[in-house]
C-alpha cells in the first residue's frame, strides 16, 4: 500500500483497485438501469430513435442534392418532404387496402364459414365427440343422485322472489364525441410523425456539430480512432439502410404483383407489410407470409391459392436473401441468426411493434459501436456474425476437443480460398504455437499431449492429397528458370540433343533435403509438415529423428549426401542451449551443407540469441520462407554443378 504526503502535510492513502466482482456488479447494475430507462422512457426515445434512423436514410439523398449545387437548407427540406410524402403514401395505401379488404370480406363469408366448419370438425368436433362419449360412459358407471325436493305449501310462499332485470341506456353521443372517438387513434401517430420529422431536420442541419460533440464526449484524447469510428459507423449504417430499403421495396413489390396474379385480395397491403417486416431478417417476411397464406386458405374452398402463396414467399425470400443482398452488401445484416431473433424479442418487449421493426437496425448500431469501443466489444462477439475464434484458434480448439475430423473439414473449406502453404503458415503453424505455449505452461497432461499429436498426424496425412489454390512459389517455376538460365549459358557448348536429354532428366533430378526435428513436444509433426511441403514442390526430403540424428553424427549415407539440412523446431525463437549445440555440431560435421533453421525465428532474433554465431546461416520464420531458402540453395547448387560440368567439358 502506497502512502504519499500532500502539500498540506496530511497523508493521502492510495486504495487498491476494486475487485473484479465489484466491477461485474457495477456492469449488471448499469445494464438494469439502461433497460429500465429504455422501457419507461420509450415515449421520448422512440421518436428520437426513428429520427436518427431516418437521418441515416436521408443522408445520401441530402448529399446528392448538395452535389447538384443546392444549398444545405433546401436539400434537407426536399429530402424531408420526400420522406413525408412517402410516409403519407404508404399510410394512405394501407388504409385504402384495409377498407377494401373489409368491404370484400362478406363476399368470402361462405368459403370462410366452410373452412372454419371443416377445421372444427377435424379438431374440436372430434375432441368434443370423444369427450361426450367419455362423459356418457362415466355417467352410466357413476350412481345417479336423486333430485332435490321442491318446496311446497308455506315454504314455497316464503321463497325469495326473482329480481326483475334492469337495463341502463346511455344517451346517444353527440357529433363532437363521435369525431373525437374517430380521430383519437390517429392523434398519437400524427404527433409521433411530426416530432420525428422535426428532430430529423435538426439532426441533418447540425450533423457536423453533433459529430464534433460526440468526438469531444467519447474520444477527444484519440481523435483519429474516434473520427474513424463515427465516420465508419455513419457510412456503414447509411449504406446498409439504403440497400436494405431498396431490397425490401423490391421484394414487397414482387410479392404484391404475385399475390394479385394469384388472386389474393389485399395484395398491395400484404406487399407493404412484407416490405416493412423484412427489416426483421429471417422471421419478418414469414410473419407476412402466415397472414397471406391464412387469408388465401380461408377465401377458397380448395388449398391451391394457399400453396401458390406460400411458394411465392419462399421464392422471393430465397432470391432476395441469397442473391440480391450478397450482391449489394455482402451479407444479410452483420448479425448472427440467434442474435436477430433475440433482438426482435427484446425490442418487441420494450417498445412493442415499433421495436420489432427497429430491432435489427438498433442492434446493428450497437454491434458497430462495439467494434471501436473496448467496453462494448463483447456485444460484437455475442451478436455479430463474424467467427468468434480465428482459424488458428479453431484449429487448436479442435485438437483439444480430440476432433480431428472437424479440423480436416475446416482445412478443406479454407483450402478453397488459400494454398496449402498458406494454410500451414497461417492456421496450422499458429495453432501449433498456441499448443506449444500451453505445453510450456504445463497445462497439457501427457495423455492429452499424445492425443493432440495423434490428431495432428491424422490431419497432416489427410492433407497429403489436398489441393488448395495454386501457390505463387513452386519448385517447377524455380526449376524452369534455372533450366532456362543454364541452357542460355551452355548454348555454345552443347548441341540440341544434349540439351533435350538434360531437359528430360531434369524432372527426375531432385535435391535431397535432410529434415531434423528439434526436441519440442510438437517438433516431429512440424517436421512432417515441412517434409510434405518439400515433397510436393519437387525435393527429395529425408526425415530423421532428433535422437537418431545425434547418435548417427551425420555419418549415414542418407544424411551425408543431403546438401541441405533443415532443422525444424518451434523453439527456434528462444534458441535454447540444445539447439545452439545442435547447430554447432551440424556445422562441424557438414561444413559445406546449407543449414536452414525454422520455424518461428527471424534474422533479428537469430542475431540477438547468437544463432548466427553457431552457423545458422539461414533463418526461416514460416514454412514458405523455409522452402524459399531451400529453393535458393538448390538453385545455387545446380548452378555450381552446371558450371563444374561446363569446366570439365572445356
Amino acid at each position: 500500500m502506497k502512502i504519499s504526503l500532500p502539500p498540506h502535510g496530511r497523508p493521502n492513502r492510495v486504495y487498491p483497485p476494486a475487485p473484479p466482482s465489484l466491477h461485474g456488479l457495477a456492469s449488471v447494475i448499469t445494464g438494469v438501469v439502461v433497460v429500465c430507462a429504455l422501457y419507461f422512457g420509450r415515449a421520448v426515445l422512440i421518436p428520437i430513435t426513428l429520427s436518427v434512423l431516418l437521418s441515416f436514410l436521408l443522408a445520401p439523398l441530402v448529399q446528392t442534392l448538395r452535389r447538384l449545387h443546392m444549398g444545405q437548407l433546401p436539400s434537407i427540406f426536399i429530402a424531408v418532404l420526400f420522406a413525408l410524402a412517402a410516409l403519407l403514401a404508404v399510410g394512405a395505401l394501407i388504409g385504402a387496402q384495409l377498407v377494401q379488404l373489409a368491404g370484400d370480406l362478406p363476399q368470402y363469408q361462405v368459403a370462410i364459414e366452410q373452412k372454419i366448419e371443416t377445421v372444427q370438425e377435424k379438431t374440436i368436433g372430434r375432441a368434443d365427440s370423444l369427450m361426450s362419449r367419455a362423459a356418457a360412459t362415466l355417467q352410466r358407471v357413476a350412481p345417479s343422485k336423486p333430485p332435490p325436493p321442491r318446496p311446497t305449501g308455506r315454504a314455497a310462499r316464503n321463497a325469495p322472489a326473482v329480481p326483475t332485470p334492469v337495463e341502463v341506456h346511455e344517451p346517444s353521443p353527440t357529433p363532437l364525441q363521435l369525431a373525437q372517438r374517430a380521430l383519437s387513434p390517429a392523434i398519437a401517430p400524427i404527433e409521433t410523425t411530426f416530432i420525428v420529422l422535426v428532430v430529423t431536420i435538426f439532426i441533418l442541419l447540425q450533423r457536423e456539430d453533433l459529430r464534433d460533440r460526440l468526438i469531444s464526449l467519447f474520444g477527444s484524447r484519440d481523435l483519429h480512432r474516434t473520427t474513424t469510428a463515427i465516420n465508419d459507423a455513419a457510412v456503414r449504417l447509411s449504406r446498409y439502410f439504403v440497400a436494405q430499403l431498396g431490397v425490401n421495396l423490391s421484394a414487397g413489390g414482387v410479392i404484391a404483383i404475385g399475390l394479385a396474379i394469384i388472386g389474393v385480395p389485399g395484395a398491395l397491403l400484404f406487399g407493404v407489410i412484407a416490405a416493412l417486416l423484412r427489416f426483421v431478417p429471417y422471421i419478418g417476411i414469414w410473419i407476412a407470409a402466415i397472414l397471406a397464406v391464412f387469408l388465401a386458405a380461408a377465401i377458397q374452398p380448395q388449398w391451391t391459392m394457399a400453396v401458390y402463396t406460400l411458394i411465392l414467399f419462399i421464392v422471393v425470400d430465397v432470391v432476395a436473401g441469397q442473391i440480391a443482398e450478397p450482391l449489394l452488401y455482402g451479407h444479410r445484416s452483420g448479425l448472427s441468426p440467434l442474435a436477430v431473433v433475440v433482438a426482435a424479442i427484446f425490442w418487441s418487449w420494450l417498445w412493442g411493434p415499433i421495436g420489432l421493426v427497429l430491432s435489427t437496425p438498433l442492434t446493428l448500431c450497437v454491434v458497430t459501436l462495439g467494434r471501436y469501443a473496448d467496453r462494448l466489444n463483447f456485444l460484437t462477439v455475442l451478436l455479430g456474425d463474424q467467427p468468434a475464434l480465428t482459424p488458428a484458434q479453431n484449429f487448436y480448439q479442435r485438437l483439444l476437443a480430440d476432433d480431428p475430423h472437424e479440423a480436416i473439414v475446416q482445412a478443406e473449406r479454407l483450402l478453397r480460398e488459400m494454398s496449402l502453404i498458406d494454410y500451414y503458415d497461417k492456421v496450422a503453424l499458429e495453432g501449433l504455437k498456441l499448443a506449444r505455449n500451453d505445453a510450456m505452461r504445463g497445462v497439457l497432461m501427457p495423455d492429452q499431449l499424445a492425443r493432440v499429436n495423434e490428431a495432428l498426424v491424422d490431419i497432416v496425412e489427410n492433407l497429403e492429397i489436398a489441393d488448395g489454390l495454386p501457390d505463387r512459389l513452386t519448385r517447377a517455376e524455380s526449376a524452369e528458370a534455372l533450366h532456362a538460365a543454364s541452357s542460355a549459358d551452355l548454348s555454345e557448348r552443347h548441341d540440341s540433343q544434349t540439351r533435350a536429354q538434360s531437359s528430360a532428366n531434369n524432372e527426375s533430378d531432385k535435391t535431397a533435403v535432410l529434415c531434423v526435428p528439434g526436441r519440442g513436444a510438437f517438433d516431429e509433426v512440424t517436421t512432417a509438415i515441412a517434409v510434405q511441403l518439400l515433397g510436393r514442390l519437387g525435393f527429395a526430403p529425408i526425415m530423421a529423428t532428433h535422437s537418431g540424428y545425434r547418435s548417427a553424427r551425420a555419418d549415414e549415407p542418407s544424411y551425408r549426401n543431403a546438401p541441405i539440412i533443415c532443422i525444424v523446431t518451434l523453439d527456434a525463437p528462444e534458441s535454447p542451449p540444445y539447439l545452439r549445440n545442435m547447430l554447432r555440431r551440424t556445422r562441424e560435421w557438414r561444413p559445406r551443407a546449407t543449414v536452414v533453421v525454422g520455424v518461428g525465428s527471424t534474422a533479428e532474433n537469430g542475431h540477438e540469441t547468437g544463432m548466427s554465431a553457431t552457423a545458422a546461416s539461414h533463418s526461416a520464420p514460416t514454412f514458405r520462407a523455409m522452402i524459399e531458402e531451400c529453393q535458393q540453395a538448390a538453385s545455387s547448387l545446380h548452378a555450381r554443378q552446371h558450371a563444374h560440368a561446363a569446366g570439365a567439358a572445356d
